[in-house]
């Protein structure tokens, strides 16, 4: 086996992505490594001063395997990498590339340099078909051995939550549309969702009083065995929703774990975009499931394959995975899908976008998968865009019901929304204004790219805030690190990329910064999600710049108006200023999505399709919006 040697700076792990607010350098770990047989492009490599040298790969001996490896440096730093025989998200799964979100890119440019060139080229690429002179040499690539450390077993650790918030009881003026065909009755109570014991106690020691409107309507849903496509703002419960139902079901049948099984065969499949996400979810089973029989697993690149092996081994009822990951250990066999009853997708939306949908359809086409009239399919998200209700119904029964849960007064009204009309070049200095006037205050800050990620945090880290940063080229390990030291305080900032958008739920997110807008609205209320959750309140400030961000302003607009926040009177000018930008979708009344199956007076279609309907929706919606 390979050994290399990363070297990292000998920061407190405050400012982790420079060297200059530490004393000095200091040696990292070794990593060992071994071979993989998949037929790849070159791996890369890493160099540089100050800095680190990062060469990580997926390991193991499977068919569907990856490489990955990160370039990041301080000054000079340079990686090359080109082509993967096939295109594997497992160890990118939170990967938006650069500003444009696809999720594969050819020789795409990377790495760092300090003040914020480009340097080197990475080894995301999606050249299929390098020469075999460069597929030879897969046996000196080195793999990734990185083992997280074990969640806690404290028992205090496990069920640990935040309070909800002063606006918790509006969630019950909150409306709700449940469309699709005889719907089963909402609970009002857990006590009516008919929990068992163990359920009903771990709910209690989560700190759960009474159902959310998701959880009001989703759980009888999934209890009665319906497919489902469930819109809900951000922070309103929605992994509670399906995984209790999910778990009562399982418990109700007796469901064992099989141990020390070479092929495990779940029962439930959970996916989700992000690492970071897919987590979060696996913890929430694990806190729901904990001392019952049922045994979730978690399988995510940038982890170790086989340390995940020998966990799924153990057992496995509940299988959370990302996409990549997930295919992988299906192709090595460690994973059989005749037994699955459910398939979840969380983050629904971006699962099924131009990047994951092949993933998606390679999963439920793989060996084994019973055929949608046969399993149970769980979609949710806070946002249901028309061309992916599309591509969700190829997933779902033609009977699936959609539930669209409405928006306290509009979208997202327990985040205070500000903007600020800002050029690129004064971003920068704004934003240290504006961190100086928020004081310690836990705040996340949204940028575009990966590399403006670690030049912002930089920056900041120089100005003294403690600062960190995650975006999908720094290493597993890394991203554990600085979500860890966001939550636990050390870093008051964290600079992230769309991988901080999807999901994450991290206890008392004061304030959000879009330093840079994303260029769709539904990424931008994911953003904004990341604080006032819960019923709890929170700040959101924009930079916008009129000459990039002009095409969102209509959205925007909508966005304040439903919010019942003022609207900049700067922001309408430009927003109503020349036609109407490509892409907007005009506003629609209470909810953030609608069933695309509905015509145009909230009524059904004849056929009950969805592909059928586009037209006169398009219609009814530009009439609305007349």
């Amino acid at each position: 086996m390979d050994e290399w040697e990363e070297q990292e700076t000998a920061t407190s792990g405050t400012c982790a992505l420079t060297s200059d607010t530490s004393t000095g350098g200091t040696q990292g770990d070794f990593w060992n490594s071994d071979h993989g047989e998949f037929q790849g492009g070159r791996g890369g490599r890493g160099r540089g001063r100050g800095g680190f040298k990062n060469s990580f790969f997926s390991d193991g001996d499977g068919q569907n395997n990856t490489a990955e490896r990160s370039s990041f440096s301080r000054r000079g730093g340079r990686g090359r990498g080109r082509g993967f025989g096939r295109t594997d998200h497992s160890d990118f799964d939170a990967n938006e590339e650069d500003g444009d979100n696809k999720n594969v890119s050819r020789g795409r440019r990377g790495s760092y340099r300090q003040g914020g060139e480009q340097g080197g080229r990475d080894g995301f690429g999606g050249g299929h078909g390098d020469t075999p002179a460069e597929n030879a040499d897969a046996s000196d690539r080195p793999r990734v051995t990185y083992v997280p450390p074990p969640p806690s077993e404290d028992e205090e650790s496990i069920f640990s939550h935040y309070e909800s918030g002063v606006n918790f009881d509006k969630y019950d003026e909150i409306l709700v549309d449940v469309s699709g065909t005889n719907p089963p009755p909402a609970i009002m109570t857990f006590d009516e969702a008919a929990l068992c014991e163990s359920l009903k106690r771990n709910v209690s020691k989560s700190g759960y009083v009474k159902p959310t409107p998701v959880q009001k309507h989703g759980i009888p849903i999934i209890s009665a065995g319906r497919d489902l496509m469930a819109c809900a703002q951000t922070g309103s419960g929605k992994t509670a929703a399906f995984l209790l139902p999910i778990l009562q079901q399982l418990m109700a049948d007796g469901a064992a774990a099989s141990c020390f099984s070479e092929m495990q065969e779940p029962d439930a499949i959970i996916v989700a975009p992000t690492r970071e996400l897919i987590n979060q979810i696996y913890l929430e089973a694990r806190k729901f499931a904990y001392g019952t029989c049922v045994r979730p697993v978690v399988v995510y690149g940038g982890v170790s394959t086989g340390h995940q092996i020998r966990d799924l081994s153990r057992g496995c009822n509940v299988l959370c995975g990302t996409p990549g990951r997930l295919l992988d250990m299906i192709g090595r066999g460690k994973v059989g899908l005749t037994k699955v009853r459910y398939l979840v997708l969380d983050e629904a939306d971006r699962m099924l976008d131009m990047g994951f949908e092949p993933d998606m359809r390679r999963l439920v086409g793989s060996p084994g998968m019973p055929s949608k009239e046969n399993r149970q399919t769980l979609m949710f998200s806070a946002t249901f865009p028309e061309d992916i209700q599309r591509l969700a119904a190829d997933f779902l029964k033609t009977d699936y019901l959609f539930l669209a849960v409405g928006i306290v007064g509009g979208a997202c009204s327990d985040v205070e929304q500000t903007f600020v009309q800002v050029t690129k070049f004064a971003k920068r200095e704004q934003l240290i204004d504006l961190l100086k006037s928020t004081g310690s205050e836990r705040t996340m800050v949204f940028v575009e790219t990966k590399r403006q990620a670690d030049f912002i945090a930089t920056i900041l880290c120089q100005e003294k805030f403690p600062t960190t940063s995650i975006h999908g080229d720094r290493e597993q390990w890394q991203r554990e690190q600085a979500l860890g030291d966001f939550r636990s305080g050390k870093c008051s900032v964290l600079v992230a990329t769309s991988v901080g958008a999807r999901g994450l739920d991290i206890p008392d997110v004061q304030f959000v910064v879009n330093f840079d807008l994303p260029n769709n609205i539904d990424e931008y209320v994911h953003r904004i999600g990341r604080t006032g959750r819960c019923g709890n309140t929170g700040r959101a400030v924009s930079f916008y710049d009129p000459g990039a961000d002009s095409e969102l302003a209509r959205s925007l607009v909508t966005i304040l108006s439903k919010a019942q926040q003022e609207v900049p009177s700067w922001l309408e000018e430009s927003a109503f200023s020349g036609h109407s930008p490509s892409g907007f979708n005009p506003p629609r009344k209470h909810f953030a999505s609608t069933d695309l199956r509905k015509g145009p007076q909230g009524g059904f279609f004849q056929d009950g399709s969805v592909t059928s309907q586009l037209a006169a929706q398009t219609a009814a919606d530009d009439e609305e919006w007349e």
